[in-house]
């Protein structure tokens, strides 16, 4: 059983600092990518505090589709470069989107989100995957976020 004690209240580089430390212990000998990204998902939601969705979009036969996640049923498959996922898997860069309404092509797969923060999952310098997180709140996600979801992204590329 696994239990960590996520302390949401912790300024974000120590929160993020806790979590890639989870993150790591969780995939640490399991070489199962699903079971993987499926406990990576339920961690970030257990730490990072006004989300309604947290999870994953998987590179596969050039687009991406699905992975395990938490929050409202998604889309299934999106486009790479359409949206705020297929945009961050296309330029294989962090995507901060303050107000999900004024981005071009924004995907709504949850009417309530206001605000995404979508990064890359890198390996060998290809995108083979997104962690994507939605809050309802606009402006949740900040610089500080980009950067602690990116230790994520690198425990994720190990594991996935």
């Amino acid at each position: 059983m696994y239990d960590f004690a996520a302390q949401t209240d912790l300024p974000k580089p120590e929160l993020y600092s806790s979590l890639a430390r989870a993150a790591d212990a969780l995939v640490q000998g399991e070489p199962d990518p699903v079971a993987n990204m499926a406990n990576l998902a339920a961690t970030i939601w257990q730490f990072v505090p006004d989300l309604n969705w947290a999870g994953f979009y998987r590179v596969i036969d050039g687009e991406l589709v699905l992975g395990p996640f938490i929050g409202k049923p998604a889309c299934i498959r999106i486009p790479i470069g359409a949206g705020v996922c297929g945009t961050a898997a296309a330029l294989g860069s962090t995507q901060v989107v303050p107000d999900v309404h004024a981005f071009p092509g924004h995907i709504a797969c949850d009417a309530d989100s206001r605000s995404e923060l979508v990064v890359p999952v890198l390996r060998d310098g290809r995108v083979i995957a997104v962690i994507d997180l939605d809050s309802p709140t606009a402006g949740r996600f900040d610089d500080e976020d980009a950067a602690g979801m990116q230790l994520i992204a690198q425990v994720a590329a190990l594991a996935i």
